[in-house]
């Protein structure tokens, strides 16, 4: 589950993606993705639906999010 923003940085790193493209595919204004990552460390703040939009767009692109104790990722492979 997508929880912090350093989380979500570190997702889209491990899968090649700028901002703009993450924000492109999850439907949502490339601001959204800068004031999540803005979190930092932090919990991610706005709509639920938003988080899971960009949540998918990730796992798509073969992220796998981990919450074992501390929000991480890893990268798995792209799914189909």
């Amino acid at each position: 589950m997508l929880t912090t923003g350093n989380q979500l940085k570190a997702a889209r790193a491990l899968a090649g993606l700028e901002q703009k493209e993450v924000a492109e595919k999850a439907g949502v204004n490339v601001n959204t993705i800068r004031n999540m990552e803005a979190a930092g460390a932090g919990q991610i703040a706005g709509r639920a639906q938003n988080v899971q939009n960009v949540q998918r767009v990730l796992e798509q692109e073969g992220i796998e999010f981990l919450n074992h104790g501390q929000p991480g990722v890893r990268l798995v492979g792209k799914r189909s």
